[in-house]
């Protein structure tokens, strides 16, 4: 069989997968795998709010224990260093005992006791994790916490105030601040002991600077000058606190469709003692519940959905494939697109007070919290019926119009909020702050704008925001020609995103910068044709390879072909290895190619092995196939 008739199958077989999957919405459902942090929580906080949902329970502890280690400790990814992840055996282990199913005994729990302990403890656990502890009675809190709940109180005119934040840092960390300066603590009588666990008698106060002290006397102090009242602004801050939480509850009972910031919500609101809040509290664990999907016969809490996201990124490559718009399948799924378009506002109004709503969300809940990454996803899957289908123009048009005033000061699209990106964020003294607080340009993000204006608007190149755009890009590549992905693993998909942006707005690919590019993305392919590279490289802050993906290796080559006119052998090697690898199913199929904070958060998108291998093929077969050209 030749190339040509491989390519074809190759194609119609992922086009067919995809067909088949698509639910009666017109959506596509395929999980938001996350470890088995959120399985954790579920557990502890059915628990702690004596809520006996045993088949629920029951379930979520025999997935954490099908992804259990031999030597007792769980990872969150496959190659993790070391033996295993400490936050996450530790949240095993304590939430395996609080299900009540499984004692100390357990020859798997005393395995995973010996792991944490070997490894420092629970001293040692991630930031959330102790506060998660600290909730439930587990740890001690602190006598001083960094930022101090009056900080929501300070006007947006402030240089620093709550709104500077990103979303995701407000939605997590509001709650925290409710919690700590109450220093809740819900424990019951089925609370284990962890005691053993801690690897010092006495919990040591954290060691914040003078200048964090000094911070929370200034945000008090100031606003004691312009509120005054100094003995209600701690009451001021918890009302307004709980305002702010009640009025970003979607629809199904979840803060912002997290489940982190819901699972914390939760706590935070039982903490005002309000009668009034339990049906609010009620509707908010069963949204919790109604994230569960089934993966391989196991019951999983996902943190969110990824119906919008799937579903748009799936669209597209079908129409790319050669799939008519017309088709019933492109047809519903931009029907589903097109009713899942915001018509709210939210929080990204602060920072862009002169646009209207017209973004896309990540889930299917989300209604008032659009991200630049689903909006342009969404208007390439609706971009070829725009002009036959009046109602896909219009959310056009709203959708571009919110897309470009998304863009930041500094050239560069952010996913939630424009010029939030402060540099006191990265000072302050919370643990990964970076990801958690801060939503800066990426190239990622502004790579993938910049494709889509490039591909499917009429915008020139000359236009000032593609030119900031480009700038953005240039400005942001590493030295050894890659550019880092905020949102993908990790450097093959920032820099896949950075050359078909580029070069979709007319960069040509002998500009330094795209060469460099290609040059890495060919010096890094391995032997077998493929590409890998490890989670660890966001940690490390540099390139760390791994084994050939399915998916690293379609954007390596979609990158590829989007810089060179004919196929060189690089590519054609790169597709040989989709063509032979495509049924493929092993560890580097479940291997995350998402992520949310280094060394902790990563995602599996069960999607991925079919977009972006059925994405290179199709574009592979565009360039080349009908034009005849020789491989060189």
């Amino acid at each position: 069989m030749g190339l040509k008739d491989k390519v074809h199958d190759g194609i119609n077989y992922l086009v067919n997968i995809l067909k088949r999957e698509q639910s009666e919405s017109g959506s596509w459902e395929y999980p938001f795998e996350t470890g088995i942090s959120t399985d954790c929580y579920m557990i502890i906080l059915l628990r702690s709010l004596e809520i006996d949902d045993e088949n629920l329970i029951k379930e979520l502890g025999k997935r954490i224990l099908s992804r259990q280690e031999k030597n007792g400790a769980w990872k969150i990814f496959y190659d993790e260093e070391g033996d295993g992840n400490l936050t996450a055996t530790l949240e095993a282990y304590y939430a395996l005992l609080y299900s009540g199913y499984y004692e100390k005994s357990d020859k798997r729990l005393r395995a995973a006791r010996r792991f944490i302990v070997a490894n420092g403890g629970a001293h040692k656990a991630h930031l959330f994790t102790k506060i998660m502890l600290a909730i439930t009675g587990q740890y001690k809190w602190p006598d001083f916490f960094p930022i101090p709940l009056e900080f929501i109180l300070l006007p947006t005119s402030f240089p620093i105030n709550f709104y500077q934040l990103s979303v995701f840092g407000r939605a997590n960390l509001l709650p925290i601040m409710i919690l700590a300066e109450q220093k809740f603590i819900l424990k019951t009588e089925r609370s284990p002991d962890l005691s053993e666990l801690f690897l010092r008698e006495e919990e040591e106060t954290e060691d914040y600077s003078e200048e964090w002290r000094d911070f929370t006397s200034l945000v008090t102090d100031g606003l004691e000058k312009i509120v005054g009242l100094p003995s209600q602004l701690k009451k001021r801050a918890r009302t307004k606190g709980k305002q702010y939480m009640l009025a970003h509850i979607e629809k199904d009972g979840t803060f912002y469709s997290y489940f982190s910031s819901t699972f914390l919500m939760i706590f935070a609101l039982i903490t005002f003692n309000d009668k009034r809040l339990q049906p609010i509290i009620k509707r908010a664990v069963n949204g919790l519940k109604g994230m569960r999907t089934t993966i391989n016969g196991y019951t999983h809490m996902q943190y969110t959905t990824a119906s919008v996201w799937n579903t748009s990124l799936i669209s597209y490559a079908l129409q790319e494939a050669g799939i008519s718009s017309e088709d019933e399948v492109v047809v519903k799924a931009n029907q589903y697109l097109i009713q899942k378009q915001h018509h709210l506002y939210g929080d990204w109004v602060i920072h862009n007070s002169n646009a209207s709503p017209g973004g896309w969300g990540f889930s299917n809940i989300n209604t008032i919290n659009p991200d630049v990454d689903d909006t342009t996803a969404s208007l390439r899957a609706l971009a070829r019926s725009v002009t036959t289908n009046f109602s896909h123009r219009q959310a056009w048009d709203r959708g571009v119009l919110w897309l470009l005033s998304m863009q930041n000061e500094d050239g560069g699209w952010p996913a939630f909020e424009k010029n939030t990106n402060r540099s006191f964020l990265k000072l302050l003294p919370i643990e990964k702050a970076e990801f958690i607080l801060a939503d800066p340009a990426s190239p990622d993000l502004t790579g993938r704008t910049l494709h889509f204006l490039g591909d499917f608007t009429n915008l020139k190149a000359p236009h000032p925001a593609i030119q900031a755009g480009v700038r953005s890009i240039l400005r942001n590549q590493e030295k050894d020609g890659s550019w880092y992905g905020r949102w993908g693993i990790c450097y093959l998909y920032g820099t896949w995103a950075a050359i078909t942006g580029l070069t979709a707005v007319g960069v040509l690919p002998s500009h330094t910068a795209i060469s460099k590019g290609i040059e890495w993305l060919k010096r890094i392919q391995n032997k077998d044709g493929g590409w890998g590279e490890s989670c660890k490289s966001d940690s490390a802050g540099k390139f760390v390879p791994l084994v050939s993906t399915l998916t690293h290796t379609a954007w390596a080559v979609d990158a590829l072909i989007a810089a060179s006119e004919r196929p060189m052998k690089a590519i054609d090697k790169g597709i040989d290895f989709l063509l032979t690898h495509l049924d493929r199913e092993d560890w580097t199929t479940a291997y995350p190619k998402g992520q949310g904070m280094a060394g902790d958060f990563y995602i599996h998108y069960h999607s991925y092995r079919y977009i972006y291998p059925l994405l290179a093929l199709s574009h592979y077969k565009n360039k080349y196939m009908a034009s005849g050209h020789k491989n060189i």
